[in-house]
């Protein structure tokens, strides 16, 4: 059983470039247009030529529609025709294994080779989330053994002797979110990685060389395989590509400040907004360290990303209250990528 990604990138092979969306609500907007947004915006990238389009996972977020992944990613492959379709990712800690492999058994049976399946170790994000789910933050200390319990399903080998249907026997291609201890367990299983954020480029390839160091070919992946996760924002100006920025960074900070996510505000509301200090210090942060700017900035940005982490793959995760202008960020990207000689799909 081998899976999609089983190879590492010589020099010279083409990289993918994948998107991933969370679904995120805009002040004045409905939690049903954000999510009608998510499915539109897949068939958008669809058509640039992006390899994959995974959704998200959060509970009790107001600034985030995407609660049941599995469930939206449905409605996303129905609606397109080509593109790879999966989660980025499925909490592993908040559900049942046999349950998870159930759900991606039915992804995989109605959309055959189309299906990915991202996994990751969080659990919900306050007391009470957890409490509602059930859950504990300890939970989350045996995710190398539900992984593993959860591929089992797959191969048809859990000691209960029960067999999960339509699961069993089919190809899903797992991957491990590696935040933390992620990069080892993804290693130790023989996984692909997804690491993130490029705001921290030492921690992201400390992780990267520890996964490839510790790798162990598996079933599911013969050789190592990276996938970078980040803010790509692509505009006519730096000025505009900034602006693309602005909606994401203010509800990071008035989270970090008042404790909960809010939809995303117009950038134009978030510029005229008088700050406290230490709002405007978290502000400042989220607006730094991302890949934003012309075509031929971010063309020279990902050129070097790339040959630093000799990554496979990049997952685009920005999000940003103008639709039109986020659409247009993602085609100047296509155009760059594919002008480069490097085509999103390989």
């Amino acid at each position: 059983m081998t899976t999609e990604p089983t190879t590492t990138r010589p020099a010279g092979e083409a990289v993918r470039f994948s998107v991933l969306d969370r679904s995120r609500t805009r002040e004045g907007r409905s939690n049903a247009e954000a999510l009608r947004d998510t499915v539109r915006f897949a068939r958008e990238v669809e058509e640039l030529g992006y390899h994959r389009f995974w959704v998200s996972e959060h509970h009790g977020v107001p600034g985030v529609a995407g609660s049941a992944p599995t469930v939206l990613a449905a409605a996303v492959a129905g609606a397109t025709r080509t593109i790879r379709v999966g989660t980025g990712g499925v909490m592993l800690p908040n559900h049942r294994p046999l349950v998870v492999a159930e759900q991606f058994g039915v992804l995989e049976s109605l959309f055959p080779g189309r299906i990915d399946m991202g996994l990751g170790r969080s659990v919900g994000f306050t007391d009470g989330v957890r409490r509602a789910l059930g859950r504990g933050k300890d939970d989350a200390d045996d995710f190398a053994g539900q992984l593993d319990e959860l591929l089992g399903w797959f191969r048809g080998t859990d000691p209960t002797g029960v067999h999960a249907r339509p699961a069993e026997g089919l190809t899903v291609p797992p991957f491990v979110l590696a935040m933390g201890e992620g990069a080892t367990i993804a290693a130790r299983a023989g996984l692909p990685m997804v690491i993130g954020d490029l705001r921290d480029r030492e921690k992201m390839q400390r992780g990267i060389d520890r996964y490839r160091a510790l790798f162990r070919p598996s079933p599911w992946a013969a050789e190592p395989y990276v996938v970078i996760s980040g803010t790509v924002a692509v505009a006519a100006t730096p000025e505009e590509a900034r602006r693309l920025l602005i909606p994401e960074a203010w509800s990071m900070a008035y989270s970090r400040t008042h404790g909960t996510f809010p939809p995303l505000p117009p950038a134009e509301r978030v510029e005229g907004l008088t700050m406290t200090a230490k709002e405007r210090g978290f502000y400042e942060s989220g607006l730094t360290g991302h890949i934003a700017g012309t075509e031929e900035q971010v063309a020279h940005e990902l050129e070097t990303v790339l040959k630093e982490t000799g990554a496979q793959e990049l997952l685009i995760t920005t999000s940003s209250y103008d639709r039109d202008a986020l659409l247009d960020s993602y085609r100047r990207l296509a155009r760059i990528v594919g002008g480069a000689g490097i085509p999103p799909s390989a």
